[in-house]
């Protein structure tokens, strides 16, 4: 039974979805590649060294793979300060705290980044542990992020809360159940699909109807 919440942090606690897709299309065209915005956006919450291949090919990593994801990190920091939390991220980590489960925020993003979406939903003082791109090797939809939360806190078992098919992909690798909010844009269908056992419109809902999810309290389904 589950001892751990592992929460991703990118467009779960915070809304940061949109200006990521608008900064890959930005990175994109300064290599003269125009991709659509809506193809970008369906791979937010991959990592972007499976992004660029996933929506631009095997060449365009090859030739420009690295230079893509340092023209992206630019591109995003002019966009940061527009950055706020979901509405009820706080309370929702509190409250999972309190009923006694080892909370862990996820990413895989770089390690600026991740700290400073910590202070933004206040999560410092009531998380166990979080994780940047320096504690993974592969990531998402690679389970390498979960495992690495798990292990962080020395966890025996975990759920996931994400907003991405590629978070319930990944989690499902291990096992992991992972209750599924929408604030990424994806339907209900295809978290579902993707594996999650609960879908909720936001995390204010999510928080409400904690003792109907695996999330209600430890070792308890």
């Amino acid at each position: 039974m589950a001892d751990t919440a592992i929460f991703d942090v990118d467009g779960t606690l915070v809304d940061t979805n949109y200006q990521h897709a608008l900064a890959w299309y930005r990175a994109f065209r300064r290599f003269d590649l125009t991709l659509p915005v809506w193809r970008l956006h369906r791979a937010i919450g991959m990592g972007g060294d499976r992004l660029v291949p996933a929506v631009a090919g095997d060449e365009v990593e090859r030739r420009h793979g690295d230079a893509l994801r340092e023209a992206w990190a630019e591109e995003f920091g002019r966009l940061i300060d527009e950055v706020q939390p979901f509405d009820g991220a706080r309370e929702l980590i509190e409250e999972v705290k309190s009923r006694g489960f080892r909370v862990v925020l996820a990413s895989s993003g770089k390690k600026d980044q991740v700290e400073r979406f910590l202070d933004l939903v206040g999560g410092r003082p009531v998380t166990d542990a979080w994780t940047t791109a320096d504690d993974v090797e592969s990531s998402k939809p690679a389970p390498d992020l979960v495992a690495t939360a798990l292990e962080r806190v020395g966890g025996s078992s975990g759920v996931m809360v994400g907003d991405s098919t590629w978070d319930c992909v990944a989690a499902r690798k291990l096992g992991v159940p992972t209750i599924a909010v929408r604030t990424g844009g994806f339907s209900v269908e295809e978290l579902k699909d993707a594996g999650a056992v609960r879908v909720f419109d936001s995390l204010v809902e999510l928080r409400e109807a904690l003792d109907d999810t695996p999330l209600a309290s430890p070792g308890r389904e």
